[in-house]
């Protein structure tokens, strides 16, 4: 007795051998004599915060204690009481060695023991559970414990509890084969391992790895049951499948070493399983004993491969599943010493521990007392028996076999010390309490979004793709119908797929299937597409993987119609089903990332770049994939993904909704692209302040000014590029009828500048009115072939019209701004566009609005660009409403353009009139980025695109037709962080496109500031747009 309590001190020095550690070891001498301490000396604690929340709200606890209800983040969780009594572990800074001798030296036999045993934990479960939880650590003293069903917070406070009660610091673990939400509510899944089998950049599943292992730091965990490195080489495997790398032994091993050493190298120990391999077996070891039947050389080729690649890299902990290995040993192999010592730590080399299968398995047991298990299992070499059915009992044969010199003394502490090790490793000697605080903010990070989104863009495969079909060239709505089978209406696929395309969808749900099938076939004809996806698909072989024969045949039927791209959001071994597809793409999963991935994918916006990590019986082998580039479209990803801060992005958020409440504008949309992604794509406020319709992605604005670029812009350069036209000639080489007139001496170049003399802007339309009545001679209330064109609902003027307005551009002053040299100055002008507008179409020899509507907007997928959009389909429930225009129209407008001048036109002018959307302008600005090209087309030069935004002038800021920054970076809505290459234009209405090539980077912000009055200049007032662009610049990383 008193050589122990010599040993005990002894110890109690080694842990508190500095100054800081004296008033550790006060305290523990104080709890010796049995004074009261309070808990915030020892460790932190969220008994304050959460007692706050839920108030009086307490549950009574056995001994008279009380555990509290917390209220976390609309989540009641379970807060037991955090308990320090005489036994409680210490946290310690020592050396390995010495923190190993000062704990072992503690300790007895049953405690020593006790270390050898894993226990199951629910955080969803009752208090009963926690009860029986916390008795086995203070009576049995158990090692560790494995979590399973729950959510995180009450996982936390769980754990706080459960390591303040232990002696000895508690290893915890979960089964956590694609991250923590395969287990916990409100926790990130990762893609199954299937699915990362098929990915070809393994650096990609290092980087999964240790950002679980940052999850599981942050809830309390120290082991990961994972990987699974089993090689599924049986198809009809009804546990492992889904779970397995796949079927190719070298890519099991890289996978597995790459998510291991993801893990380890974050301090989470992760675990192969199951050894010897569980990869060819038909049956499920949670029921009943598999067997695999292969000799030793065939085991060591295939099973065993990737674990030896694991170990002698360096895996520090395995799972023995619970496999019948004839050649080696009938006993299953969770009991068997000739696999478990002889095998894998003998042979193999394996030092790190051995833990068992769980041996609440019907695999295992075999009619043997889950005692006799646990006995037989120690005996056979596991360091680790988890989930034991009888802990009390195995406990005491253990110690009963120790007793009768069955099981030496040395190997108890040898594999004490074995554990003691690996908790080291983990950090478990400077164990501290677990904050809860933001837990699901820093669970959820932008930054593990981003790995889980290019896990699943970099696993899309596919499998087949006869005449080159994909990627899609054509982004024509007509060309294609798309049909999602068990996905709802507007499902993510549908969504991802009207980035590209608004075709007509069809979905299965809340009908029968007869009924779908028939619509379906009937709508398909040859001159269509079929997109063809199949959701919810199920992972294993029962079942057909949910693939009914109905699915079958109506795809068969529909594939003797029409082409049809078939995709698959399940199991690669459900193609089997689909023998006769000609185009078929294999997503894996049905995630969103998945359906994302994949749109983007047929569309040209990512390459397909996937193989199959499994063979197809007879279809397709293991390792096929057809290789796609992409076609320069515009995708979507994270802000991460293209070096920016979502959380930075996120003030942008705020300072739009502080913009509407304060009245700047109703709504509004942003779009940020960088790289050819779309990284931020939001939505905010409504289409007016007095009605209930929000801004949504096809909201449809009145673009103003923005017209001059996307429109006039792009059809000179156009012209410029088919060398029609020399910026360098007068407008009047051009256009005879300027001669003679102020206007023939005009430069193209110097219009394009705005510098060429005009003035700004003339109300033509005061000419067209008589104290706010219409004059008769220009307008009338019907539509007629006198007055065809469209001023606004009710008013129409005449074809004569353009024709006035002409000879009034024509006839207009000049400025008489110049310089020092007798140059015209920069004046900003509307009348040069309306000019170039006349010379295009006489080069063109077609109208402005059908040339870029059928070269550019119709060639890129820009379904939402039109002049007259309610003349072209546009609903005008879609359309935000401008000005409610008192002096000339005398009605509130929507759907018809803002500027009085084009309003006069038609509608179509040179320098306003065409509306859309954001995403459909990012589009044609990811065109104009780059080298001219959109898709599978080239629509204009690179040598062009470089002049029109490079060549600027002396006398304006400006470029070729575009916007740039000020040599006095002084602008309302241009940021001083821009590049000096960037280029853009802005609109009257509230609007901007701008393009920064240095930075890769697009934004396109679209609001109706004009309404109710074009009186209101707050966006100018407040440099709204300037102010959000320089977000975006401080949201770089």
């Amino acid at each position: 007795m008193l050589k122990r309590l010599l040993l005990v001190l002894i110890a109690l020095i080694l842990i508190f051998p500095v100054a800081g550690n004296f008033n550790g070891f006060f305290m523990s001498l104080q709890r010796k004599k049995g004074h009261k301490i309070s808990r915030s000396h020892t460790r932190k604690s969220t008994s304050k915060r959460g007692s706050k929340r839920s108030g009086k709200s307490r549950t009574k606890t056995k001994k008279g204690k009380k555990s509290r209800v917390v209220r976390r983040e609309n989540v009641t969780v379970y807060a037991p009481p955090v308990v320090l009594n005489d036994s409680t572990f210490i946290p310690s800074n020592l050396p390995e060695k010495q923190w190993i001798d000062s704990v072992f030296a503690t300790m007895n036999l049953d405690q020593k023991i006790g270390q050898f045993f894993m226990v199951a934990a629910y955080s969803n479960r009752g208090e009963d559970h926690f009860r029986k939880i916390e008795s086995l650590i203070q009576n049995n003293n158990i090692g560790g414990i494995i979590f399973f069903k729950g959510e995180p917070a009450t996982q936390v406070n769980l754990t706080n509890n459960f390591q303040a009660m232990a002696k000895i610091p508690l290893l915890i673990g979960i089964d956590g084969e694609w991250g923590l939400g395969m287990r916990l509510d409100a926790a990130m899944s990762f893609p199954k391992q299937m699915t990362l089998g098929a990915v070809q950049n393994n650096q990609l599943i290092y980087r999964m790895g240790a950002e679980i292992a940052r999850q599981c730091k942050r809830v309390g965990i120290h082991l990961n049951f994972a990987p699974v490195v089993d090689i599924n080489s049986n198809p009809n495997n009804p546990v492992i499948g889904h779970r397995s790398f796949g079927e190719l032994r070298d890519n099991v091993a890289e996978k597995s070493v790459a998510y291991m050493r993801g893990m380890q190298n974050n301090q989470l120990l992760a675990c192969a399983k199951h050894f010897p391999g569980h990869g060819d077996t038909h049956v499920d070891s949670h029921h009943t004993l598999p067997q695999v039947s292969y000799n030793l050389e065939r085991l060591k080729s295939v099973e065993l491969y990737p674990f030896q690649k694991l170990i002698e890299d360096s895996l520090q902990t395995l799972i023995v599943g619970h496999l019948q290995v004839p050649y080696l040993d009938w006993k299953p192999a969770t009991l068997s010493q000739n696999i478990v010592t002889n095998l894998l730590k003998n042979e193999m080399g394996f030092k790190g521990l051995v833990i068992t299968d769980a041996l609440n398995m019907r695999g295992v047991s075999n009619g043997l007392s889950s005692a006799e298990v646990d006995l037989q299992a120690f005996l056979a070499g596991n360091d680790i028996l988890l989930y034991s059915e009888d802990i009390s009992g195995g406990i005491q044969k253990i110690k009963q076999a120790v007793e009768q010199g069955t099981i030496p003394q040395s190997e108890i502490d040898e594999r004490v010390r074995k554990i003691l090790r690996a908790k080291f490793w983990t950090g478990l000697s400077r164990q501290s309490t677990i904050d809860t605080r933001n837990l699901s903010q820093e669970l959820n990070t932008d930054e593990a979004r981003q790995i889980k989104q290019e896990l699943f863009e970099n696993a899309v495969t596919i499998v087949r793709n006869e005449g080159n079909i994909l990627p899609l060239k054509s982004t024509k709505s007509a060309d294609y119908l798309a049909v999602s089978i068990d996905a709802g209406v507007n499902n993510s696929f549908h969504q991802a797929l009207n980035k590209f395309v608004n075709c007509q969808q069809f979905t299965n749900i809340s009908r029968s299937d007869e009924a779908f099938f028939n619509e379906v076939l009937g709508a398909a004809d040859s001159t269509k597409t079929i997109i063809l996806s199949i959701h919810d698909a199920k992972n294993r072989p029962a079942g057909r993987f949910g693939i009914s024969a109905s699915i079958q045949d109506f795809v068969k039927k529909l594939e003797k119609k029409t082409k049809v791209i078939l995709c698959v959001f399940g199991s690669p071994y459900s193609l089997k089903y689909f023998p006769e597809s000609s185009i078929v793409v294999c997503g894996y999963e049905d995630d969103v990332y998945a359906q994302e991935a994949v749109a983007q994918v047929l569309f040209g916006a990512l390459p397909a770049i996937g193989k199959l990590p499994v063979s197809v019986e007879g279809l397709y082998k293991a390792g096929d994939g057809i290789m796609t580039s992409s076609l320069n479209r515009l995708g979507f990803a994270l802000p991460e993904a293209t070096g920016m801060s979502s959380k930075g992005l996120l003030k942008i958020d705020f300072l739009i909704n502080n913009a509407i409440e304060n009245r700047v504008f109703p709504g509004c949309q942003v779009l940020i692209a960088r790289k050819g992604k779309v990284i931020y794509q939001k939505n905010f406020g409504r289409l007016s302040y007095d009605n209930y319709d929000r801004v949504l992605d096809n909201t449809v604005y009145d673009l103003a000014s923005v017209t001059k670029v996307t429109a006039t812009l792009q059809a000179v350069m156009a012209l410029y590029d088919q060398k029609a036209i020399d910026l360098n000639q007068k407008a009047s080489f051009y256009l005879p009828e300027l001669k003679g007139t102020n206007k023939e001496g005009l430069i193209i170049k110097d219009i394009l500048f705005h510098q060429a003399g005009l003035v700004a802007y003339i109300p033509f339309w005061e000419k067209t009115v008589d104290q706010n009545n219409w004059k008769t001679e220009y307008y009338n209330a019907s539509k007629t072939a006198e007055y065809p064109l469209e001023v606004r609902a009710g008013m129409y003027a005449k074809a004569s019209i353009r024709d006035s307005v002409w000879k009034w551009v024509i006839k207009s002053p000049l400025s008489t701004k110049k310089d020092r040299d007798g140059n015209f100055s920069y004046v900003y002008s509307d009348l040069g566009l309306i000019i170039l507008h006349h010379v295009v179409e006489k080069l063109l020899v077609m109208p402005l609005d059908e040339f870029v509507q059928k070269s550019f907007y119709s060639e890129i997928g820009m379904n939402s660009t039109y002049f007259n959009p309610l003349q072209n389909g546009i609903a005008k429930v879609r359309i935000a409403p401008t000005e409610n225009d008192v002096l000339f129209r005398n009605a509130q407008l929507q759907g018809t353009v803002q500027d009085q001048t084009a309003a006069m036109l038609g509608g179509v002018s040179g320098h306003a009139g065409l509306f859309s959307t954001a995403h459909d302008l990012a589009k044609l600005m990811l065109m104009n980025l780059g080298k001219g090209s959109y898709g599978a087309t080239q629509f204009l030069s690179e040598e062009t695109l470089n002049y029109f935004t490079k060549t600027t002038s002396a006398r304006s800021h400006r470029a070729l037709g575009w916007d740039k920054l000020p040599a006095d970076e002084e602008s309302n809505y241009v940021s001083s962080k821009v590049s000096a290459s960037s280029f853009g234009h802005s609109g009257y209405t509230g609007t901007l496109v701008w393009v920064d090539p240095q930075k890769d980077l697009i934004f396109v912000f679209l609001a109706n500031r004009v309404y109710p009055s074009a009186s209101n200049n707050r966006i100018n007032q407040l440099k709204i747009r300037r102010r959000i662009m320089d977000l975006i610049y401080e949201a770089m990383k």
